[in-house]
């Protein structure tokens, strides 16, 4: 039976914690150890994971590899998906890049710029919507500083409409079908770009973890 608390990278071994043969307790140091070599495999040797950001990505690591108990604790509800909000440079993308690989056999989410599906719609129309409304799970980068879609002379709010197709899906499917995004706007700052209608559906489809608004820019 192949044992769900190690993943191999190449000729290396991580374990993520101890299996007994029905279930794996997870130990959050050897985590870290396993982020950090992957974090460098992924992004370059310069990677390294920050001591200020441990909060935050402990939450995260709650929901990916499923610990009910503690997710509970952070009222985070593992149906939902992620909404990962804070400053520019703080990392968000990085990480949702990164946590994925926590929890291999987990569905698999594609990470796609909001302004990409954008200009996807001002050449190809509503196809583009129909597109992000499948049964694929997708996080929606950078969500909220994208430009309006404007196909045969009509402006529409793309990602509004991107994300109540979401919204529909992840309903049909009894909450299986997950929608993640990374967003530098606040609560009000989304509504104020998307109306309260979709800010309404978004509070179900999305848990928020927040970085603090003073997370300094790691790109400097």
């Amino acid at each position: 039976m192949d044992n769900p608390s190690k993943i191999t990278e190449g000729a290396m071994e991580y374990s993520l914690g101890e299996f007994d043969g029905n279930s794996v307790f997870y130990d959050f140091e050897k985590i870290l150890i396993y982020l950090n070599a992957k974090g460098r495999m992924l992004f370059g040797r310069q990677f390294r994971i920050y001591d200020e950001d441990l909060v935050i990505i402990r939450k995260l690591c709650h929901y990916f590899i499923k610990d009910l108990e503690n997710c509970k604790k952070h009222d985070i509800d593992p149906d939902k998906g992620i909404l990962l909000s804070g400053p520019v440079g703080c990392g968000k993308t990085t990480l949702m890049k990164l946590l994925r690989h926590i929890a291999p056999t987990q569905r698999p989410y594609d990470i796609i710029p909001c302004r990409n599906i954008t200009f996807s719609f001002n050449h190809l129309g509503f196809k583009t919507i129909e597109d992000y409304g499948n049964t694929k799970s997708f996080c929606f980068d950078d969500l909220g500083i994208e430009h309006p879609g404007r196909f045969y002379g009509k402006n529409l709010n793309v990602m509004g409409e991107v994300l109540l197709s979401r919204y529909e899906l992840y309903i049909q499917s009894k909450h299986k079908i997950k929608t993640h995004a990374t967003t530098n706007l606040s609560a009000d700052e989304l509504e104020k770009q998307y109306g309260n209608r979709v800010r309404s559906r978004m509070r179900e489809l999305f848990n928020l973890v927040a970085f603090d608004k003073g997370a300094e820019d790691k790109r400097i």
